[in-house]
């Protein structure tokens, strides 16, 4: 019998409109053909969402660890005290600290093998930092939490996969970010993520300028020259597909993007802006180069709509099922490259007797 593969799912900012993306991807009972998903937050709070916003009934069973998981289903494991109050729409502190609280506790029983998948719903970056949270986002939580590994965050969607060099850092300090180095290792990881989890056995790489018109031979920067470039022959060298650099404005409004497999932009709006502009509601974000897999819908809390029962929840059930997608390609993936032959000893002293030595003595 195939391993049904358990879905750990944060609640996120309680105040926007996690919960209710969440509801309406659960209502529909054949996710459970796919996985067991385990809510991570507070079934009062999802029986006041479901009660505001008249949707059907969405059964939770109830548990205290994934341990207890037995037939599939929809699973609650409650991680907020029964004082916590929901209020659609508001930015609070209380808020964060359910958010963190989900987090932590489904973070720990993803690295425990607890649950196979954590997809997370939107945070508030700053009603939830703090003390124990002090981080631009759930990309650099997970990479410290792994202490293995290095995350790169991926945009991907089903016409286009964009990662990015620099993440969430002020536009002002990406260009003294860039080197060579980094650049090459980025784009290695980027055709590495692509082939593991994604199924693409010679991934094209495109990789974008930093300046406008690709700094014009250095007339607008000299960045492509001297930093970009040899880091594309660099990863040449290793035998990898990558081409580039590209002006971002040509490249997206050409749909350049379609030739290619994966896209490197060099900072966040320059690659996210159109990703979001183009694939509108069926994107998803992935956290690569961690030890497991990690999605999110590829939007914010969208406090302007919270309650009002207009949230789309495609981007979420894409979540789910490119997760689903991503698990089952790395275990495919490691399949495939462990011990494509047998190792086999031969003992001259006893006429060449073949030994296996993948078996016990």
């Amino acid at each position: 019998m195939a391993k049904h593969i358990r879905v750990g799912i944060t609640q996120g900012d309680i105040n926007g409109i996690g919960y209710e993306v969440i509801l309406k991807t659960l209502e529909d009972n054949r996710i459970l053909e796919l996985c067991t998903p385990v809510v991570y937050g507070s079934a009062k709070i999802a029986a006041f969402y479901r009660k505001l916003l008249e949707m059907p009934q969405v059964p939770f069973t109830q548990i205290d660890s994934p341990d207890q998981i037995q037939a599939p289903a929809n699973y609650m494991i409650n991680v907020v005290g029964e004082e916590v109050r929901p209020e659609p729409g508001v930015d609070s502190k209380a808020a964060g600290e359910a958010a963190l609280a989900a987090l932590e506790r489904a973070v720990s029983d993803l690295k425990e093998g607890k649950i196979d998948i954590l997809v997370t719903a939107p945070i508030n970056k700053q009603n939830i930092h703090g003390d124990q949270f002090q981080f631009p986002g759930h990309t650099e939580y997970l990479q410290a939490a792994a202490a293995e590994g290095e995350a790169m965050m991926i945009m991907a969607s089903d016409i286009m996969r964009v990662a990015l060099a620099t993440i969430h850092v002020p536009v002002q300090e990406v260009a003294s970010m860039l080197n060579t180095e980094m650049i090459t290792e980025k784009i290695l990881r980027l055709a590495d993520t692509i082939r593991r989890d994604f199924g693409v056995v010679k991934p094209r790489i495109a990789v974008l300028a930093l300046n406008p018109h690709a700094g014009d031979g250095g007339v607008i920067g000299n960045e492509e020259q001297e930093v970009i470039i040899p880091a594309i022959n660099a990863a040449k060298n290793k035998k990898v597909q990558v081409y580039g650099p590209y002006p971002a404005d040509g490249f997206f409004g050409s749909e350049n993007y379609t030739h290619f497999d994966g896209i490197l932009a060099m900072y966040h709006d320059q690659g996210l802006v159109a990703f979001k502009a183009l694939v509108g509601q069926d994107g998803v974000n992935f956290t690569a180069g961690l030890p497991f897999v990690r999605t999110s819908p590829d939007h914010g809390t969208a406090y302007d709509i919270a309650g009002k029962g207009v949230a789309d929840p495609e981007s979420f059930r894409r979540a789910i099922y490119m997760g689903i997608d991503i698990w089952r390609n790395r275990r495919n993936f490691e399949e495939m490259t462990a011990n494509p032959l047998r190792k086999q000893y031969f003992d001259r002293s006893k006429d060449n007797v073949v030994l296996d030595l993948t078996k016990d003595s």
